[in-house]
């Protein structure tokens, strides 16, 4: 009996059988979960001990539910052909137009923003924004895959995927203005490599540009108009959208300036990140040993990069920089790879959207932007968005999968 035969035997090596695509990728995710459930037990004992008497493992659990499911939305998803989602792709975006505006004045008001809607039968909330994400970056490559031939043309190439583009875009803004930011730079990426002109898209974020600079203008404005001291958004007797606007205008101030109020609270959020950022120095405190957590906001989703450097210090953060790192990289590999445009641009748009995500939830944890509420991919606890998540990087392994069955049937046909 040969070597090779005995592994496929054994469970790891059927496992591993069945798995397809991108093995980097594949190892990427296991490292990230397991991450995730080191991060999220340290970051929530607290919290699990005031809301279950004690019982601190009980977020543990859940997460680790999370990351099954998520495993298996993974697994089916890469099994699926991914021409398949080009068929999809134009159902889904157009699901998501209603849902989005059913969230914008029905949705579950949290953090005095409309962003969930909640499932009556299982009463779980999900994020619209994430599926109107996923269905966006869809039909964007399957938009892109046709009309290759007059995408330098204006009104036959161009209008046509920025119209949506500007659809969802501004649909999640009055919500989430940092995801919708987000959508809109990652899509411009995604058009750029899809030969869109240059022009058009200078065009595009001049006039995305506008709207930005009017925020900050009004931040300014109104800091110096209430002698320098930052002004928290009022909810008593407001709409949700001058709430919201409030909301933007204040974390921009609070960005430039700090956050001096009567109390003396200076940027409570940003300070407790940095003073968990300079606790973990080079190699951290340990696992668990987190002491920020009892103070930080939201440090097991939010914030949980500044947890993760107090634990594993600066060679940790380092550590998890890179695997998003890694995960474009090996995209982009994908991207070359596979012989058709809509799969290459799914690839690309998807890992573009994740790995964005990403550096931005990083860059808030150290500062370099304002509060924004996005989370880490894959380690931030679990919900819709981690499904979500899962379910993009299943499509870019099914892109992977058989890109690689292609190139098989290739070198097959070249010997032969």
């Amino acid at each position: 009996m040969s070597t090779s035969t005995t592994i496929e035997r054994t469970p790891f090596g059927s496992l591993r059988s069945r798995t397809k695509g991108d093995k980097v990728i594949w190892t990427a995710v296991v490292l990230l979960a397991v991450v995730s459930l080191l991060v999220v037990y340290s970051s929530t004992g607290l919290l699990a001990y005031k809301m279950y008497k004690g019982n601190t493992e009980v977020y543990l659990f859940k997460q680790f539910a999370f990351i099954l499911v998520g495993v298996m939305v993974i697994y089916f998803a890469h099994q699926v052909n991914y021409t398949i989602y080009s068929k999809v792709a134009r159902i889904l975006f157009l699901i998501s137009i209603p849902l989005l505006f059913y969230t914008l004045f029905f949705g579950v008001k949290l953090n005095e923003g409309s962003r969930w809607i909640r499932l009556p039968i299982i009463n779980m909330t999900f994020q619209t924004s994430d599926l109107a994400k996923l269905a966006l970056f869809m039909y964007l490559s399957r938009l892109l895959s046709k009309k290759q031939d007059v995408i330098k043309d204006f009104r036959a190439g161009f209008i046509p995927v920025i119209t949506p583009v500007a659809i969802v875009c501004l649909l999640i803004a009055p919500a989430n203005l940092s995801t919708a930011l987000l959508t809109g730079a990652t899509s411009l990426m995604l058009l750029f490599i899809g030969r869109v002109s240059g022009k058009h898209l200078l065009l595009t974020i001049a006039v995305a540009a506008i709207p930005v600079c009017l925020l900050i203008s009004a931040a300014v404005i109104r800091h110096k108009s209430n002698g320098g001291v930052t002004e928290k958004p009022k909810t008593e007797g407001h709409s949700r959208l001058s709430v919201r606007v409030s909301t933007w205008i204040s974390r921009v101030e609070t960005f430039v300036y700090g956050e001096k109020e009567d109390n003396g609270d200076n940027n409570y959020q940003t300070n407790q990140a940095k003073i968990a950022i300079a606790k973990g120095g080079i190699l951290g405190l340990g696992p668990g040993n987190s002491q920020q957590r009892n103070f930080l906001p939201h440090p097991y989703s939010d914030f949980i990069f500044a947890i993760i450097i107090e634990e594993y210090g600066i060679a940790g953060g380092v550590f998890i920089v890179l695997i998003y790192l890694v995960f474009l990289l090996r995209s982009i590999r994908i991207f070359r790879r596979c012989p058709f445009a809509f799969g290459a641009f799914l690839a690309l748009g998807l890992s573009f959207t994740l790995v964005i995500q990403a550096l931005s939830n990083m860059a808030v944890n150290v500062n370099l932007f304002p509060v924004t509420g996005v989370t880490l991919p894959l380690v931030s606890m679990g919900g819709s968005s981690f499904l979500f998540t899962c379910l993009a990087i299943g499509i870019i392994l099914s892109v992977a999968r058989n890109a690689e069955l292609a190139e098989g049937k290739e070198k097959e046909v070249s010997y032969e």
